[in-house]
């Protein structure tokens, strides 16, 4: 079994969308198992690369000019779909990411067992979406996609508290906010079988991100207490250093409270 880190880089270095995610799986069964059996499998080191390896195709290209779809159509479902699809296998890069690039960081080893879970349920997701786009007669990759994805990556690739304040506690928090949304959009055309199969997909991963959210929040919490720093107030320094624009209301307060994020983390920071 090769050392969480260098399973990481693999993971990072692996262009297609499909391989990435089943070599993803597969070290995250190869880890849990050994963490099951009562193992303590090596840790070791990663140089991981500035940029992971992406298939060809979604073009990528700026917010401002990725097209704007009617969501009520099939091809505005479509395009839900795929930005989900996008979202997800981005964040399997970054959980496996945080794994590599912060190696050579003292931690417990239930840190790296919450991240090796988290990408694991990325990678589920995004073949969730990916199967949804198929039944809709769709891929990834056939639609334009959001350029800026990786930004809270690079901006926060030397400093772990700051990448747990921005990816977990507000760029998946984020998710918690609009999933409901977009679940009750797709039961809206529950005439359409592929509708119901998002619909499906959706819950699950509405679900799981909650943990997800969670394991940022506790992993940041761990941090401030080694460093003794106040989580609020580090929280919201680290969140105006690293993310460009203010948090965007209405929030979830109640999956945001279960995942250990109250309110007054987040609303002080509201544009």
């Amino acid at each position: 079994m090769l050392p969480l880190a260098e399973m990481a880089d693999q993971v990072l270095r692996t262009s297609g969308a499909r391989e990435k995610t089943a070599l993803s799986r597969l070290y995250a069964a190869e880890w849990q198992a050994a963490r099951a059996a009562g193992e303590r499998p090596e840790i070791g080191t990663a140089a991981p690369p500035d940029q992971p390896a992406r298939p060809d195709r979604p073009q990528l290209l700026s917010p401002r000019d990725v097209p704007r779809r009617k969501p009520g159509t099939p091809d505005g479902r479509r395009a839900i779909l795929h930005a989900v699809a996008h979202i997800e296998l981005n964040a399997v890069d970054l959980h496996w990411d945080i794994i590599a690039r912060f190696s050579a960081t003292p931690l417990p080893i239930g840190f790296h067992d919450d991240w090796v879970k988290a990408a694991d349920e990325e990678s589920k997701h995004f073949n969730l979406m990916a199967d949804c786009l198929e039944a809709m007669d769709s891929h990834y990759g056939a639609l334009p996609a959001h350029a800026g994805m990786w930004r809270a990556a690079e901006d926060t690739g030397d400093d772990l508290m700051g990448r747990l304040a921005v990816v977990p506690m507000v760029l998946e928090a984020r998710g918690l906010d609009v999933t409901p949304g977009m679940i009750a959009l797709f039961e809206k055309a529950k005439a359409d079988p592929a509708a119901a199969m998002a619909v499906d997909a959706l819950k699950i991963i509405y679900a799981e991100e909650v943990h997800h959210v969670a394991y940022g929040a506790k992993w940041f919490h761990f941090l401030c207490g080694r460093h003794d720093s106040d989580p609020k107030d580090t929280f919201h320094g680290l969140v105006r250093r690293y993310f460009h624009g203010g948090l965007k209301p209405p929030f979830n307060e109640e999956k945001r409270a279960e995942a250990g994020l109250p309110p007054d983390f987040y609303w002080p920071l509201a544009g």
